[in-house]
């Protein structure tokens, strides 16, 4: 999932549109990565921070309610076992183990509230922008937002070959 190179046209020209944009909305693609080293620089992860916010020099990234451990991890668990998937729009449901999907289904429900807003430090850099953990919701069907995992699961070097993805 977090192999800019696998994912196929469409997924590539999403990424790459949204962090354009998102770039242009906290002051630029510098600011944008320098939040992204401030976000990985976290350990264990920067979503577990119990602020619920992690800032850079120029800009910040906050969310509406904590996040605990074991959520990320499974989140971790599930991006592993899709790491070489060519197919970014994987189902997360799709789990024959009883206990995993109880489990999965869990942090779905826990985490559908969840929303992140970025913001520039100084307003005059832009208005920001905000993005939700889960593309799309069913019943029987639970993706995750590209964006989610590409800011806080994926590396610099993944969101830099986003920017400079060309749209044929």
């Amino acid at each position: 999932m977090c192999n800019f190179n696998k994912q196929n046209e469409d997924t590539k020209n999403l990424i790459h549109l949204f962090m354009t944009k998102a770039a242009q909305s906290v002051g630029g693609t510098n600011f944008l990565l320098e939040l992204m080293e401030a976000i990985k620089s976290k350990k264990p992860s920067g979503l577990s921070e119990k602020n619920s916010q992690v800032a850079s020099n120029h800009t910040i990234i906050k969310w509406n309610k904590v996040v605990f451990k074991d959520k990320v991890d499974l989140i971790r668990s599930i991006l592993d076992n899709h790491r070489s998937s060519e197919n970014p729009d994987f189902n997360i449901l799709n789990e024959e183990n009883v206990k995993k999907r109880k489990n999965i289904l869990n942090m779905v429900r826990a985490l559908t509230p969840l929303e992140f807003l970025v913001e520039p430090q100084n307003p005059k850099d832009g208005a920001g922008f905000n993005f939700k953990v889960f593309d799309s919701i069913s019943d029987e069907e639970v993706k995750l937002n590209p964006i989610f995992i590409s800011m806080f699961f994926c590396s610099t070097e993944f969101i830099k070959k986003a920017l400079k993805h060309h749209i044929d």
